[in-house]
């Protein structure tokens, strides 16, 4: 481990220059913070596992990266004296030579010259004044330690001791820069991931399922995770590229606590009882590169109004707190102002139960107190300092209990927090939604529903019409052509909320908290290499002729004189032209700014210096300019068709290696097809469920492994209104299947009997007519059926068999289904709990709900049939997903699904440039967001409607107008009814325009839509 500690020189001299500069200029002023001290000590004992640090474990971090235990620093205004021993001093002579001047003393094992070194520690601690500053909670243990505190108490008379801990805070630890925001960054999204992707699951499977499980037994669940790096790989919140899970640890917690019974202090362990179903408390809080941050949320399973009621008044508190968080604010007031909203709501009686302190520093530190946030605290936020805050009520009294645990209950929430200027602070947990449609279960609803209501008494007609509006809203082929207005409005004020709901997490996510925390990759400038030495330039160089050296895929120009090498990859084009008895070869290079196209975006080093365009070389050997040009543009062809499918298979993994069952027969699913199928050939196999994977073998030997790691989604789609029945899996990362690349497999059989004999066979010699059809049709249903069965009941072995990686078994919701386009062809597709899927014809498409940000529905005007779905992900580098051709009258069923699962959507009366789009929120996202975000499409829909309305109130009919209208519809009918029909008729003739054999087509057309020509033409046949 020694080898490996590596000490940033950069970090430590500006960390100890900002310290020192910080002590320097509160001496000018009035010694306010650093109390007139002239020399510091930070006392490093032996090493002790603990899960908090003190100022001594984060002096050391935040000026070395690490922990250097039995170590002595004492610091004075210019410069830095250590003692250490010698293995730890050879990792700190690296960092002397900077501004700040450092004295290394290795200790060793003579005892007198140990004694000199802490004998000159003293004497610069006497020399820089008789106030030395002291941290007051020494938590020093061991030999080192008891040897300096025996050394120092001899002169501790002559001193006056300060406890330096707040100046410490203040000037050092408390406002991070770049880097440890970074890092607490990926510490609370690691935390929220933990809450949000594995606690919330594990509680709802154990309320849902009615499991008996420990407080203790769920919390040792979650401290499982830290050691499994797969579930943080999969994460939905984004963490760093280079994120290493080895080096979480707890800080806080996990908690888990129910049943009445509520400790909100950080020093809180979950007990032995059992989770009960009504409020509970989850916390944590986890360490990441020595930064730390915590989460903690409340769940309320079937609350009652008073309770829902009060968590909403500890939510305003709560963001109240946030809001008020900025720089140059006084910590008491954030306080203040919390019981201020408490006193001015409706509920001050819960004045007395609300917590005494609501916050504090984090960061190296779990709990800093110099920064509590209580109604006494004086100090001052600054920019780039961090903060938790926890907001909670204590021991309320529930009036309407479910039970003997629910008679009390409290109420929790905390977040981890940057302090910014100007604006609102950065919070970095808001990946863990806190709002009451999140934190609320309600698992009594359905049974209580489930109970005959007395029927009141009303008009039977009234009731009836009611009933039928209800039981035809189910359908859609049933619902009414015009909008339901109360279901519009409805829509609207939700989907309001869940564009400011957006609005906020994108000013959140992209806000100016750390240096490019939107994971933007900037473009980087490629080098090629073509020779590393002068020896592997081709022998043909020395010629001073062009070469082209396929091999190094390079090509070799003489230039004054010298062979000068240009890589392929530098190469725009080669073109040979004639003029006279010479050839002229000119060959053009990549250089800034010469297109407009997709090309000219890329990077260069020094984009302001000179670059050559091209060259032009001339011969009076047209064939061998001719066959230099060719050779050239091949080799030029080449290594674009290789960067082509070095791209294509760049997200393509190599997957473990399945580990097949041994001890048993693997469990099998037989004769089914595969898609993609191996080498174009369509053949019939079986699936194996193994212990970590399925593998597909065909009945000539070929394999496809699929691991259960691998695997996003499983789906089952019963053969319903289909021709096959569908096991399909969508995965995280495609694999290879033959020469192909795949990131959707799908075992499949076909629902009709191929078997069956159609022509003739016994049955047909003995029954004729309906009574055979109608067994027919009874056999298949009884197969179809049986297939459905046979594969749902192997789907959910598969889910049982992986049922550590967190996924299970969907089934697409067919009733909520619509027609569309998303890649060629016009198919169905089906939402599923999860995801909207295609699962019948290939291309297949799976979209992952979870994924999305905002959905446009596009063409929605009056007068066209149909409208297009563009659909934007939360990675605004993935491009966006178009379903085109949506037939207009699924446009109200597709919103009302939108709605229902919490997606924002909004719509407008044109297609738009999305590249365009995207481009510009990749660019800037925060820029985007602090713009107005997702709302210009909203802003584009309502001044269509605008335009609309004002179209349709432009038209104004006058009195005189009517008037004349009356007398004409009243000379009209002087006419006989005859006679008004004829001309009635003969006008619809005039206008339509359409003899009758042109309107006996279109009815044909029509019966054929409808079905009801087939059943004529059957009727027909079954009369002759």
């Amino acid at each position: 481990m020694a080898d490996e500690v590596k000490i940033d020189s950069q970090t430590f001299q500006t960390r100890l220059s900002t310290l020192t500069q910080a002590w320097k200029t509160d001496r000018r002023s009035n010694d306010a913070l650093f109390g007139g001290v002239g020399s510091i000590v930070v006392l490093m004992g032996k090493n002790e596992e603990a899960a908090s640090y003190h100022k001594n474990n984060a002096m050391h971090y935040w000026l070395l990266g690490y922990e250097f235990p039995a170590t002595l620093m004492v610091f004075t205004a210019d410069a830095l004296w250590v003692v250490t021993t010698t293995k730890k001093a050879k990792h700190l002579e690296p960092l002397k030579g900077g501004k700040i001047p450092i004295e290394v003393l290795s200790r060793s094992k003579d005892s007198e010259q140990n004694a000199k070194q802490f004998e000159k520690c003293l004497e610069v601690i006497k020399s820089s004044g008789k106030k030395v500053g002291i941290l007051a909670k020494d938590t020093a243990t061991g030999p080192f330690a008891e040897e300096w505190k025996k050394a120092y108490g001899g002169v501790a008379k002559e001193m006056e001791e300060v406890d330096i801990s707040p100046a410490l805070s203040i000037a050092a630890l408390a406002v991070k820069d770049e880097t440890e925001l970074r890092n607490m960054r990926d510490s609370a999204r690691a935390s929220t991931g933990i809450m949000t992707e594995f606690f919330v699951e594990e509680m709802s499977e154990v309320l849902d399922e009615e499991k008996k499980v420990t407080h203790k037994q769920l919390s040792d669940k979650i401290d499982q995770k830290l050691d499994d790096p797969k579930f943080f790989q999969n994460l939905k919140s984004k963490l760093a590229a280079d994120f290493d899970s080895q080096q979480l640890d707890w800080i806080y917690g996990p908690v888990v606590q129910s049943g009445g019974s509520y400790d909100l202090k950080l020093t809180a362990q979950s007990d032995e009882n059992n989770l009960h179903a009504g409020t509970i408390i989850a916390g944590l809080g986890l360490r990441y590169k020595s930064y730390s941050s915590m989460v903690a949320r409340t769940y309320l399973v079937d609350p009652n109004d008073a309770q829902e009621s009060n968590y909403k008044l500890l939510l305003s508190v709560h963001e109240a707190i946030i809001k008020g968080a900025r720089e140059g604010v006084v910590i008491k007031d954030l306080y203040n102002k919390a019981i201020s909203v408490i006193k001015s709501s409706k509920k001050s009686e819960l004045e007395k139960h609300f917590v005494k302190t609501v916050g504090g520093g984090i960061g190296l530190e779990t709990k800093d107190i110099v920064l509590a946030i209580n109604a006494k605290n004086t100090r001052v936020l600054k920019d780039g300092m961090t903060l938790y805050i926890s907001t909670g009520f204590t021991d309320i009294e529930n009036r309407q209990p479910q039970d003997k645990k629910g008679k009390t209950y409290s109420l929790l929430v905390t977040d981890t927090i940057r302090i910014r200027r100007d604006q609102d602070p950065a919070v970095f947990t808001n990946g863990a939604a806190s709002d009451t449609g999140s934190v609320c279960f309600f698992f009594k609803d359905e049974e209580e529903e489930a109970q005959p209501k007395k029927q009141s008494k009303k008009d039977p007609k009234v009731g009836a019409v009611a009933a039928s509006n209800i039981t035809k809203t189910k359908l859609r082929a049933e619902r009414p052509g015009q909008v339901d207005e109360g279901a519009e409005a409805r829509r609207r004020e939700h989907q309001k909320e869940l564009a400011q709901r957006k609005q906020q997490g994108g000013l959140a996510t992209y806000s100016e908290a750390v240096g490019d925390e939107n994971g933007v990759a900037q473009k980087k400038f490629k080098k090629f290499e073509s020779y590393k030495r002068d020896n592997q330039f081709p022998s043909k160089v020395k010629d001073l002729a062009v070469v082209v050296d396929e091999k190094a895929s390079t090509i070799v120009l003489p230039i004054m004189g010298r062979p000068v090498p240009f890589h392929i990859q530098t190469v725009k084009n080669a073109s040979k032209t004639d003029e006279g008895e010479f050839a002229f070869l000119r060959i053009n290079f990549l250089s800034p700014g010469q297109g407009v196209g997709r090309k000219d975006d890329q990077p260069f080093e020094d984009p302001t210096a000179h670059f050559v365009r091209s060259l032009t070389f001339r011969s009076r050997d047209v064939e061998r300019m001719e066959s230099i040009a060719e050779q050239i543009t091949n080799l030029r062809k080449n290594a674009v068709r290789r960067e082509q499918e070095k791209k294509e298979l760049e997200d393509v993994v190599e997957q473990d290696k399945l580990t097949e069952v041994r001890n048993r027969k693997p469990q099998r699913l037989e004769n089914v097809f595969v898609r993609p199928a191996m080498d174009g050939k369509r053949i019939t196999g079986e699936v194996e469920i193994h212990q970590n994977g399925l593998r597909y073998i065909d009945h000539r030997g070929s394999k496809i492994d699929v691991l259960f790691g691998n695997v996003k989604h499983l789906f089952f789609q019963p053969c319903t209104h289909e021709l096959i029945v569908v096991i399909h899996v969508h995965l995280k990362n495609p694999i290879m299947i033959g020469k192909k690349k795949a990131k959707d497999v799908q075992f499949y059989r076909e629902a009709t009997d191929m078997q069956f004999d159609e022509t003739g066979n016994r049955k047909r010699k003995h029954r004729y007519g309906d009574e055979e059809e109608f067994e027919q049709e009874q056999e298949e249903r009884r197969r179809r059926a049986q297939l459905d069965k046979v594969f749902k009941r192997f789907a959910e072995e598969v889910q049982q068999a992986a049922r550590d990686e967190g996924w299970g078994v969907d089934i697409p919701f067919r009733e909520l289904g619509f027609n569309g386009v998303p890649n060629r062809s016009n198919v169905f597709m089906q939402p599923t709990a999860d995801c909207l899927v295609q699962l019948t014809e290939p291309p297949f498409t799976v979209l992952t709900l979870d994924e999305i940000e905002v959905a446009h529905l596009e063409r929605v005007q009056f007068g066209l049939k149909n409208i297009d779905m563009v659909f934007v992900f939360k990675d605004f580098h993935r491009p966006p997903v178009h379903i085109n051709t949506i037939p207009m009258e699924s446009l109200e069923p597709v919103k009302e699904w939108l709605d229902s699962i919490n997606i924002a959507y909004s719509e407008g009366p044109v297609n738009l440039n999305w590249s365009t789009i995207m481009k510009t929120i990749t660019a800037d996202p925060h820029q985007f967001f602090a713009d107005g975000g997702w709302s210009f499409l909203a802003a584009e829909s309502d001044d269509d409607d605008a335009d609309e309305e004002d179209e349709e109130s432009a038209f104004e009919i006058s009195g005189s107008d009517l008037a004349a209208s009356d007398e004409s519809s009243d000379d009209e009918s002087d006419f006989d009814d005859d006679a008004s029909a004829d001309e009635g008729s003969a006008a619809s003739d005039e206008s339509a325009g359409e003899d009758w054999d042109e309107l006996e087509k279109k009815a044909k057309k029509k019966d054929r839509e409808t079905g009801l020509e087939e059943e004529d033409s059957g009727g027909r046949k079954r009369k002759r």
